[in-house]
């Protein structure tokens, strides 16, 4: 199993925004000397749930002084973006971390509608953005020159420079937030993320999953090695003890869960405008202590751990600073942190541990 660190720092405050961003890059270089395996960014707009806003602009200052671990992307809310512009940024980003970028997609938020009225976008037309954007892409970055005249986009664009270091292009992975978008790739025999949600959700998805890409003809190699790109999302706090991560932990996500609803149910009480989205696919839905948080000692986090490594899913994509947390805080059990990675790899039977360098050998902001 792989492990991913979901750098998703909260800032209420805007005068905190910079000093919370310098704290995210010191997560993303201890991550790397840690060898985690994947360092996963989001993309939120004018909330603050996201501090760094604008992940392509971060992954710039992670690509240079990362040395290990993967980016992704986790997703690109694709209506918001011009394909032609994200593929040049992507392939320039490609080439800097010598084809170290997993390019997640999505259609934008699913439900926070200030961050398509920020842009200008229609939020009905966000799933036909996403794929005529990512067709764009591909086109892109493996064809020469071409034209292309769509819905959104009507273009002539000359071969796209640089070239991506990654052949034919840096892996993509779709987001699927429901159940009928999880089961249309599969149909397609792609791999998908999923967000946060209860381990009987999870099971229950994923054999569904594996069913509808054995009934759309694809083998079994096939199906383990889509299981194998699979990304499963997951709050996690590690301490020396469970009930001191119950202690830190548990307020921190309550908090969190609900300063992320604050502006969308502000803005639909002075506007009445809203995304429409069924209520059991809200994230208050799933905002239980029991619905994707896994909080406890070591040994406690590596069993959840396993219990999602048993459904074959190919990695955890997880978030160590819930909330309010503060930095120090989350750099405090950082040695707990990597004996809970520990005691996971025992437990699948492979140890990589990390060679670290210096935090303070990384170039000052």
């Amino acid at each position: 199993m792989k492990f991913g660190n979901f750098l998703f720092p909260d800032s209420r405050d805007p005068a905190r925004d910079g000093i919370v961003i310098g704290e995210t890059l010191q997560e993303a270089w201890l991550s790397d000397e840690l060898g985690v395996d994947v360092i996963w960014l989001a993309e939120h707009h004018f909330d603050g749930i996201c501090a760094y806003a604008d992940p392509i602009s971060f992954a710039g200052a992670l690509a240079t002084s990362t040395r290990r671990s993967k980016i992704g992307f986790a997703v690109l809310q694709m209506a918001l973006h011009h394909p032609v512009r994200l593929a040049e940024q992507l392939a320039v980003l490609d080439n800097i971390t010598k084809g170290r970028l997993i390019v997640g997609l999505g259609r934008g938020s699913s439900y926070n509608i200030y961050d398509y009225q920020g842009f200008g976008i229609d939020h009905h037309e966000a799933q036909a953005r996403l794929d005529e954007a990512e067709e764009l892409m591909v086109q892109a970055w493996t064809a020469g020159s071409f034209h292309h005249h769509g819905r959104f986009w009507n273009l002539d664009v000359p071969m796209l420079r640089p070239r991506p270091y990654a052949k034919p292009h840096p892996p993509l992975i779709r987001a699927a937030s429901g159940e009928a978008s999880m089961l249309e790739l599969a149909r397609q025999g792609r791999p998908f993320m999923m967000n946060v949600q209860s381990s009987a959700t999870t099971r229950r998805r994923f054999e569904r999953y594996l069913e509808a890409m054995a009934e759309a003809g694809f083998d079994h190699e096939s199906i383990a090695r889509n299981l194998d790109d699979c990304w499963v999302w997951r709050n996690v706090v590690v301490a020396e003890t469970d009930a001191e991560a119950e202690r830190i932990g548990v307020p921190a996500f309550q908090a969190m869960v609900e300063g992320r609803a604050e502006l969308r149910n502000r803005i639909y009480r002075e506007t009445g405008l809203r995304i429409e989205v069924p209520a059991g696919d809200l994230p208050s839905s799933r905002a239980s202590i029991e619905h994707g948080f896994i909080h406890g000692s070591p040994a406690r986090v590596a069993e959840a751990i396993a219990e999602i490594d048993g459904l074959g899913i190919g990695g955890v994509i997880a978030t160590f600073r819930l909330g309010p947390m503060t930095h120090g805080r989350g750099k405090q059990p950082a040695p707990v942190h990597a004996r809970g990675r520990t005691a996971v790899s025992r437990k699948f039977g492979r140890i990589t541990p990390a060679k670290p360098e210096r935090i303070d050998d990384r170039p000052d902001l």
